[in-house]
């Protein structure tokens, strides 16, 4: 098994990690969605202008599991604009072929120490997407609210919101 390690991701990572996305995208929604909807939603949501954008947020982290060849997962997280002492979890996504192998709980662990001014971490998820619910649960979150918009106004996609305290 190869070792990854978490480190925060520059510029240079952007185009593995829209390649990353794109296909982690489509190996968990196509399913759900259809193939057309998830391309358009990569296309706007994944794109480099989108994830540079991401880089450059103030208050923010954004980290890749890294193995000095291949990027197997990346996460974001940003604290957030209206709630206070809260840290907002964008993305945590770990290519299909990697997934269960622990770079999830890595990315994780790193991205919740680096808010420490946060109370509690907060998340959107699919409600049919059952790995990353169980995944989200066994690291003690639970369900606070829902939205028919995950991501954006008017996406049409449904989320269950979770929540955890942070130590």
């Amino acid at each position: 098994m190869t070792e990854f390690f978490v480190r925060t991701a520059s510029e240079r990572d952007l185009e593995k990690v829209r390649a990353l996305l794109t296909e982690t995208w489509h190996a968990t929604y196509d399913s759900l969605y259809g193939v057309d909807k998830v391309d358009e939603l990569t296309a706007r949501w994944h794109s480099i202008e989108a994830l540079r954008a991401r880089l450059q947020r103030k208050r923010a982290e954004f980290v890749v599991a890294d193995n000095g060849g291949e990027i197997a997962g990346m996460g974001f997280a940003a604290m957030s604009e209206t709630l206070p002492k809260t840290v907002i979890l964008h993305q945590l996504y770990v290519l299909p072929k990697y997934q269960r192998q622990g770079i999830g709980r890595d990315m994780f662990a790193e991205l919740e120490t680096c808010f420490p001014d946060a109370e509690r971490m907060r998340l959107e998820v699919e409600p049919e997407n059952l790995h990353a619910l169980a995944f989200y649960r066994a690291h003690g979150f639970s369900e606070v609210d829902r939205t028919s918009s995950c991501g954006e106004d008017g996406s049409g996609i449904p989320a269950l919101v979770l929540e955890k305290r942070l130590p």
